[in-house]
């Protein structure tokens, strides 16, 4: 909330000289608030230790809201009613006098609000920003039609929201360890935690056809006994170059680990560190994108929301493939067959390992972003400032995906296959989101 209110006093102080009909334009059309609004959701589902996919489920039904106000008040842009699974309807406004990027920040807040817990984490956000807007002039009949139309939109993203199978899932049959079935995953160090989100293949994809659309092959058979076996070297590989890192790949490796809850031991105290989830990460990307090029306040929500339902949809298919073939960690088979004490050097998240969730999910990521700003647009990626790591320099959206792919082999926690297939998959499934949703005319 700190960077909103930061947020909001930089535009105020930036047009203390315009006339006082024009200021409250001057604050909800620029594009960098918006940007601070998705960090204050980003903030929160951090706090309150958010899984990645469930990030990516928040994120994407709030911004889904925002663009909605947007494709309501600007002919630029199209509806996603009757595009995306389950989605027939959304309200028309009864009147033009709405601030209808107003309104994609009240509905972004509310939607975020309802998706995130605790109750309330956002609606400090949603009372400075219309106390702002108040301050700043805006004729009360426009606030109210604005705030009032946003309302319509929030009741109808949240009933859709409703029906994607996630409260079923809370209470489904969760995943059964079998240590004794060679290959399968089992829970790794330090913490042993039960494997996250079993059923999220289950959760009603957004714009994918369905969870196994862009079902890979299967990985290279379980063989730890033949040295010419794909999976052997696979698994060697992993050893020779997590024991031979260089600065940069540790670099590397941290700055992309996204571990939204790691956990620390030294002796008998465990504790946790927070950081971005892989989606936050991305969601951070959108804002560097957007800030970069100048982005108008309509193209940002539209970068944001795209780019979520990427991320929203890339968890679902790759978990669908992650519970399908179950397959042991590296850190798993290297302690049982090599080296009892080995780690790698980041932690290993408490799920399968075919295929790497950050590789789908980042080349859709990317792809949608191309499409979106071009191809070689360079940028600083400074995303991981707050947690102490320097800047990373990219010359494309496509090459930052590539370098958090990799980082999942530097970091030791996958096979280079996992990274492989998972980078196609994303990548397949970026180019699908971008070719069937007509959201800009």
């Amino acid at each position: 909330m700190k960077q909103i209110i930061i947020c909001l006093l930089v535009l105020c102080s930036s047009i203390s000289c315009k006339h006082i009909a024009d200021k409250h334009t001057s604050i909800t059309h620029n594009a960098m608030l918006y940007c601070t609004t998705v960090k204050a959701l980003n903030d929160v589902v951090l706090e309150n230790n958010f899984p990645p996919m469930i990030a990516a489920r928040n994120y994407a039904y709030a911004n889904i809201a925002a663009y909605e106000c947007i494709a309501a008040g600007n002919n630029t842009y199209t509806s996603l009613a009757n595009q995306i699974k389950g989605l027939s309807y959304i309200p028309k406004p009864s009147t033009t006098n709405i601030d209808f990027n107003l309104a994609a920040l009240f509905a972004f807040i509310k939607v975020g609000n309802t998706v995130t817990f605790p109750e309330g984490s956002m609606l400090g956000i949603y009372s400075k920003l219309k106390d702002t807007v108040q301050n700043n002039g805006i004729p009360t009949e426009l606030l109210n039609n604005t705030i009032a139309y946003a309302d319509t939109v929030v009741a109808a993203i949240i009933a859709w929201s409703k029906k994607d199978n996630y409260a079923q899932t809370r209470t489904a049959v969760k995943y059964t360890v079998q240590s004794n079935v060679p290959g399968r995953w089992v829970p790794t160090p330090p913490s042993y935690a039960q494997a996250i989100e079993y059923n999220w293949k289950l959760i009603r994809p957004i714009a994918i056809d369905s969870a196994a659309q862009f079902k890979p092959l299967p990985p290279p058979a379980f063989n730890v006994t033949n040295t010419q076996s794909v999976f052997y070297k696979a698994t060697t590989e992993v050893k020779i170059i997590g024991d031979s890192l260089t600065d940069d790949q540790k670099n590397i490796a941290n700055f992309f680990d996204d571990n939204p809850f790691k956990m620390n031991v030294s002796g008998h105290v465990m504790f946790a560190t927070k950081k971005f989830s892989p989606a936050g990460h991305w969601m951070n990307i959108v804002g560097i994108a957007s800030q970069n090029t100048k982005a108008d306040f309509a193209k940002t929500v539209y970068a944001y929301t795209q780019t979520a339902i990427a991320l929203f949809d890339g968890f679902i298919s790759c978990w669908d493939e992650k519970y399908r073939s179950n397959l042991v960690r590296p850190e798993t088979v290297i302690n049982k067959t090599v080296d009892p004490n080995w780690r790698p050097l980041i932690q290993t998240p408490p799920f399968p390992s075919y295929t790497s969730g950050h590789s789908v999910i980042s080349a859709a990521a990317a792809q949608v972003l191309t499409h979106i700003y071009g191809n070689n647009v360079a940028f600083k990626d400074s995303s991981e400032r707050e947690f102490g790591l320097p800047d990373r320099s990219f010359t494309s959206f496509k090459q930052a995906a590539n370098e958090a792919s990799i980082s999942r082999l530097y970091g030791g926690i996958h096979y280079r296959f996992d990274i492989d297939e998972g980078a196609k998959m994303g990548e397949q499934l970026g180019k699908f989101i971008v070719s069937k949703l007509k959201m800009k005319n």
